[in-house]
């Protein structure tokens, strides 16, 4: 543990300033950039297609909150559903044309304005744009002659049989010869292009960051024994959404032992005197997540059995963060995560015998039975190969991960001391990869053991 803390040094938080969101938003270059990136890696006697994300019924006529598909968003910006994206290079009368729903006035009434596809062009950078109800007649046309059609196959089974019915159309009208002969899996080159981020993605990711933090520090004013992990919750959300953002996942508020349930979701238990809290909840600012994790105590202080782990898998996440920089395969962080937690469980008594054998017979996996982190971006599991050639992929500049080591002590777990059962931990911080090193997104959370029961003692 001695190595551990001479790291920490170097984890200081620097407490963040949120720009304003109008400064933030990216621009149509950016997004026109994006989409000639795209074409030109997929060639010109290529079509790219793009759906943009079906409203999704709750019940009746009440919708869930609409959010757009994250790679349609990556290349149009366009907030709508009942739009689709093609991406023609090479097109005469413009490579980039939107479909997307045209004024309906009784349609608006009840829904609010549709942009229309003057506004597509005027204010979104497409080349043209038509209705969406003209699809089926407008793009087979566009489709016609080209060899390659990439798009998401099995996302949207809507979609898909929209576009083997283009196919079938134009086998007819033709005979055949002019239909495209291969269909490629779109993510495979767009994806890549997600994996790093520009400086205005930075800085949205940044600012969602800063919510994120925000919500956290009102989040440990509200959690005190006898109050319900619902009610942290909602002052989570009160803060995010007062900042114009939303959540990026449904917070997991999981106290005592409902945080060994790793993706505990209920949050309707009380607060107990004695008993941590683990709060895992990230905010999303114009489709960007950011992801935080704490773990601290609800009266303020952590007791010996808990600060003991705590400070193992504090030991973790700072080590697992020294291994994010450039050059650095994505799996070192894991790799260093995984070795201080398993010297320190064997130190603790957790596990019989030494670190080596934990790791090579995977013991710890009882204890801590996850990876290390993610990567992050439009999504909070952000798309990206991990592997490139069956190795771990390299680090580089701009990418984004998250860095989420725990320990989780089942509260059945018979094989330990009942004094470490029900304790579950984990630290979790959002970190972009920099030329020389890395930055932590989210550090303005404290997460030493003693800046943690400082900032509590003053509730």
């Amino acid at each position: 543990m001695r190595r551990a803390r001479s790291i920490r040094q170097r984890h200081r938080a620097l407490i963040p300033s949120a720009p304003k969101l109008a400064a933030l938003a990216i621009g149509p270059d950016e997004f026109a950039r994006r989409r000639r990136q795209l074409m030109q890696m997929a060639g010109e006697d290529a079509v790219l297609l793009v759906a943009a994300a079906p409203e999704r019924m709750r019940n009746a006529d009440a919708a869930w909150p609409y959010r757009q598909d994250s790679d349609f968003h990556y290349l149009a910006g366009f907030p709508e559903s009942d739009a689709v994206l093609a991406l023609l290079p090479g097109r005469r009368h413009g490579e980039v044309v939107l479909f997307c729903r045209e004024h309906d006035p009784e349609r608006e009434r009840w829904h609010g304005q549709s942009i229309g596809t003057e506004r597509a062009v005027a204010d979104y950078g497409m080349d043209d744009a038509f209705p969406i109800e003209d699809i089926d007649d407008i793009l087979p046309g566009m489709i016609e002659g080209r060899g390659r059609v990439y798009c998401h196959f099995g996302r949207e089974p809507e979609f898909d049989a929209q576009l083997l019915g283009w196919m079938r159309r134009l086998r007819q009208l033709r005979g055949g010869g002019v239909v495209p002969k291969e269909f490629v899996a779109l993510g495979h080159l767009l994806h890549d292009l997600r994996l790093y981020k520009s400086r205005a993605e930075l800085k949205l990711m940044r600012a969602s960051a800063a919510i994120a933090v925000d919500a956290h520090l009102a989040a440990m004013q509200a959690a005190v024994p006898g109050r319900h992990e619902y009610e942290v919750e909602a002052e989570l959300l009160r803060v995010v959404r007062s900042r114009g953002a939303v959540p990026a996942f449904a917070p997991i508020v999981a106290g005592g032992a409902n945080a060994c349930v790793m993706h505990y979701q209920s949050n309707r238990a009380t607060l107990r005197d004695g008993e941590l809290l683990l709060i895992d909840a990230g905010a999303e600012l114009d489709c960007y997540a950011s992801d935080i994790s704490r773990t601290f105590p609800v009266n303020g202080r952590y007791s010996r059995e808990q600060r003991a782990l705590y400070e193992v898998v504090l030991a973790a996440q700072l080590a697992a963060i020294d291994e994010v920089r450039p050059g650095r395969p994505f799996g070192a962080a894991h790799t260093a995560a995984v070795r201080v937690l398993a010297e320190g469980l064997c130190e603790l008594g957790l596990l019989k015998g030494d670190a080596d054998a934990a790791i090579a017979d995977g013991s710890y996996q009882r204890y801590f039975p996850a990876k290390t982190g993610h990567w992050l971006g439009l999504d909070v599991h952000d798309v990206g190969d991990y592997r490139v050639d069956g190795e771990s992929r390299l680090l580089e500049p701009d990418m984004v991960l998250t860095v989420e080591p725990g320990l989780y002590v089942p509260p059945d777990d018979r094989s330990v001391a009942e004094r470490w059962r029900g304790i579950g931990i984990r630290i979790e911080d959002d970190v972009a990869v920099t030329r020389d090193g890395n930055e932590v997104l989210t550090a303005a959370v404290p997460k030493e053991a003693e800046a943690i029961e400082a900032l509590l003692a003053g509730r």
